[in-house]
């Protein structure tokens, strides 16, 4: 990553993909889109339907509208490899939770024994959970509307991905400028939501069979191998004592410290 580049300034991958299911080592990629923006703008809209090689389930099709007709004829994913890899090398990777695409993406490559290198990547869903996050639902077309930007045809790849980059781009002066310093705030940011999750999850009776939280032990770790406490889940403050003393009313016109 290089120091001081300003990610505003730098040319964005925007990755959506529609898929036969959730599990990327099961599931295959039916539709994938690509959008290169840089400085808020929109250089290329680029957007394929893949031929899956399975069966396409019925639930996919009432959520894309993507049918199994439309997929016949259409490349597989080894026809469009090269395509996908000279959009994302060289650029930011950035979709909207972002591990689903990434994970989709890198899993259909790995197939053809593609390598591609991580790229930086930045998750608007992982800013609007921080800025709306009283806001209710953090679906994409949700949050995009409470931004003024508008989502139409949702479930689309290409109409997805190009919204998250405007998602994003909206965020722009609430953000660090300089792309390190931005992927390491989303990191903190993106622990301490998973983590929020995680107990609400526990808090609502849904452990998994080992009784952890229905996430996971990764989610909930931080890089040196220590899992974070309960203080984490009170926004900015990480100290639990200053968060309840700062709920407390001013007394003798000083606040309670």
């Amino acid at each position: 990553m290089a120091d001081g580049l300003q990610w505003f300034d730098a040319d964005l991958a925007i990755v959506d993909v529609e898929t036969t299911g959730l599990d990327a080592t099961k599931d295959r990629v039916i539709e994938i889109a690509i959008i290169h923006m840089r400085a808020g703008q929109t250089i290329e809209r680029w957007s394929t339907l893949v031929d899956p090689g399975i069966a396409l389930p019925d639930e996919v099709v009432a959520i894309t509208g993507i049918t199994s007709e439309m997929l016949k004829g259409q490349p597989r994913f080894r026809d469009v490899a090269d395509a996908v890899l000279d959009r994302l090398i060289g650029r930011v990777f950035v979709a909207y939770n972002h591990a689903f695409d990434q994970a989709f993406v890198r899993t259909e490559l790995a197939r053809l024994e593609r390598p591609w290198h991580d790229p930086p990547c930045l998750d608007p869903l992982v800013f609007a959970r921080e800025f709306q996050k009283d806001d209710g639902s953090k679906k994409l077309g949700k949050v995009a509307e409470r931004l003024g930007i508008s989502l139409v045809e949702a479930h689309r790849a290409a109409n997805d991905a190009e919204v998250a980059g405007q998602v994003l781009y909206a965020f722009r002066a609430l953000v660090p400028p300089n792309l390190e310093d931005l992927v390491a705030l989303q990191a903190q940011w993106s622990l301490q939501q998973e983590q929020t999750l995680a107990l609400q999850r526990k808090w609502r009776g849904q452990v998994d069979e080992d009784g952890m939280p229905g996430s996971t032990m990764a989610a909930l770790t931080s890089a040196d191998g220590f899992i974070l406490g309960p203080a984490y889940i009170y926004g900015s403050e990480p100290d639990p004592i200053r968060f309840f003393y700062g709920l407390l009313p001013d007394v003798g016109g000083k606040k309670a410290a």
